[in-house]
C-alpha cells in the first residue's frame, strides 16, 4: 500500500522538480556561508570590522528589494528570470577560486561578490513569490511550504558540516565550486518546468510609481502591515542577539568551538521538526494562532541559554536546547506566515510586494545586528540577550485585533478589497 496520499505534493512531479533545484542549492549555500567569511578571515587576514562589513555586503541587497521587485512584476514570465539569477551567481562564485589560483583574492572581490549574489538572490526570491502560487495551488500552500522549510532546515543541520569537511579537503575557495554547481543544477531543474505565466503589470508608470504604488498595498493591507510590523520587530531584537550568541556561548558559557557547533547542529534540528509538524499544527489550533504562538516562543527561547549554569554539558544542553525550541517556533511562524501573504496578495503585485516586505523586514536585521554589538559593549553581553528576549516578545502585540490572528484555515482566504 502506498505511504503517500493522493493529494499529496510527492505526487507532483513539477513540485518534486522544483524541490529538487531548491534543496541543492540550499546546501550548496551552507557552504558559501561559512566559506566567504573564512576566506576572509584566514587567507586576507580581515580585522573584525571587515567582517562585519562583509555580513553588511551580504544583507545590503535587500534594501533595494522594493525596485527590484517592481521590475520584476513588470515582467509576465518570471521563471527565466530565476533561471538567469542562478546563473549569474555560478559565475559570480567562479570567479573566486579562479582568482584563488591566479593569486589575484582581495577583500574588494568578496564584498563585490556578497553584494552582486545578494542582488541575484533578490531578483530569484521576489520573482519566486508570484512562481510559487502557479506551481502549487491555494490548498497545497503549507504543505508545500512546509516540504520547502524542511529541506531548508535539513541543510542547515548537515550542509556546514559538509562545507567544513570540502573546505579542510579542497581549501574554501575551491570548496566554493560546490556552490557554483549547485546554482546550475538549480537553474537547469527549473528550466524544464512547465509553469503557465501569471499575470504582469501592465502599466507605463514611472518605476518610481510603481514602487511607491506597491509600498502602499503593502503598509494599508489588513494582512500585510500586520505581518509585517510583527516580523520586522521580531528579527531587529532576534538579530540583536544572534550578533552576541556565539561570543556569550563561548566566553560566559565557557564551551569550545566544536562543542558550540554541535549544539547548534542539534539544536538545528527543531527547525526540521516544526516545518513537519507546522501544516498539521495549523490546522489543529488555526494558521492565526500559530503565527502568533511562534512570534512569542521564538524570541522567549533564549531563556534555555540565560539561565544556563552547572557543568559543561549542561550548558551544552542549554545551548542546543534553546536552539531546539528557538528553531521549532520560527518555523511555526513562517509556514503559516508565508502561506497567508500568498493567499492574501493580488497577482498583479506580488513581486514588488514581496521586494517591499522584504527592504524592511531584512532591511533591519543589519541595525539589529549593530544595535546588539554596542549594547553589549556597554551594558554586557548576557543583558543584551535579556533585552533581545524581552523585545522579541512584544512582536505579538502587532497581531492583536488583526485579521491574521483571527484566520483559522487558508484555504477560502482571498485577496482582500481596500
Amino acid at each position: 500500500m502506498s505511504t503517500l496520499s493522493a493529494t499529496s505534493l510527492w505526487r507532483d512531479r513539477r513540485f518534486r522538480t522544483f524541490w529538487s533545484a531548491q534543496g541543492v542549492s540550499e546546501f550548496g549555500d551552507r557552504i558559501t556561508e561559512l566559506a566567504l567569511p573564512l576566506i576572509a578571515v584566514t587567507m586576507l587576514n580581515a580585522s573584525p570590522s571587515q567582517v562585519g562589513f562583509l555580513t553588511a555586503a551580504v544583507w545590503a541587497p535587500n534594501l533595494a528589494s522594493l525596485f527590484i521587485g517592481t521590475w520584476v512584476d513588470h515582467r509576465r514570465d518570471k521563471r527565466p528570470l530565476m533561471i538567469a539569477a542562478d546563473l549569474a551567481r555560478t559565475i559570480l562564485l567562479l570567479s573566486l577560486p579562479v582568482a584563488y589560483w591566479l593569486d589575484l583574492l582581495t577583500l574588494g572581490q568578496l564584498y563585490a561578490i556578497a553584494i552582486l549574489t545578494g542582488i541575484a538572490g533578490v531578483v530569484f526570491g521576489t520573482a519566486y513569490a508570484s512562481f510559487f502560487v502557479r506551481l502549487v495551488g491555494r490548498d497545497q500552500f503549507l504543505e508545500a511550504n512546509s516540504k520547502l522549510s524542511a529541506t531548508r532546515s535539513i541543510s542547515f543541520m548537515g550542509g556546514p558540516a559538509i562545507g567544513g569537511l570540502l573546505m579542510q579537503w579542497l581549501t574554501a575557495p575551491v570548496a566554493i565550486l560546490v556552490d557554483a554547481l549547485s546554482f546550475v543544477f538549480s537553474a537547469f531543474r527549473i528550466s524544464r518546468l512547465d509553469v503557465t505565466p501569471g499575470e504582469a503589470d501592465e502599466t507605463a508608470e514611472p518605476l518610481l510609481t510603481r514602487a511607491r504604488a506597491g509600498m502602499r498595498y503593502l503598509l494599508k493591507h489588513p494582512y500585510l502591515r500586520r505581518s509585517l510590523a510583527c516580523s520586522t520587530t521580531v528579527n531587529f531584537f532576534n538579530l540583536m542577539g544572534t550578533a552576541l550568541l556565539v561570543l556569550f556561548a563561548s566566553r560566559d558559557l565557557g564551551l569550545s568551538a566544536g562543542t558550540i557547533g554541535l549544539a547548534f547542529g542539534i539544536g538545528s534540528s527543531g527547525g526540521l521538526l516544526g516545518a513537519v509538524a507546522a501544516a498539521p499544527l495549523s490546522r489543529i489550533f488555526g494558521a492565526g494562532r500559530l503565527i502568533a504562538g511562534g512570534a512569542v516562543v521564538f524570541p522567549g527561547a533564549m531563556a534555555f541559554v540565560l539561565l544556563a549554569q552547572g557543568p559543561e554539558w549542561v550548558r551544552a544542553a542549554a545551548l542546543a536546547a534553546g536552539m531546539f525550541v528557538a528553531t521549532f517556533a520560527v518555523m511555526c511562524y513562517d509556514i503559516p506566515n508565508n502561506s497567508m501573504q500568498a493567499a492574501v496578495t493580488h497577482d498583479y503585485m506580488r513581486s514588488r510586494v514581496s521586494g517591499a516586505y522584504s527592504s524592511i523586514n531584512y532591511g533591519i536585521r543589519p541595525l539589529g545586528a549593530v544595535v546588539g554589538g554596542l549594547l553589549g559593549t556597554w551594558i554586557g553581553v548576557r543583558e543584551t540577550l535579556l533585552v533581545s528576549a524581552a523585545g522579541g516578545l512584544l512582536a505579538v502585540l502587532w497581531l492583536i485585533g488583526s485579521p491574521n490572528l483571527r484566520t483559522h484555515r487558508l484555504d477560502g482566504l482571498e485577496p482582500p478589497e481596500f
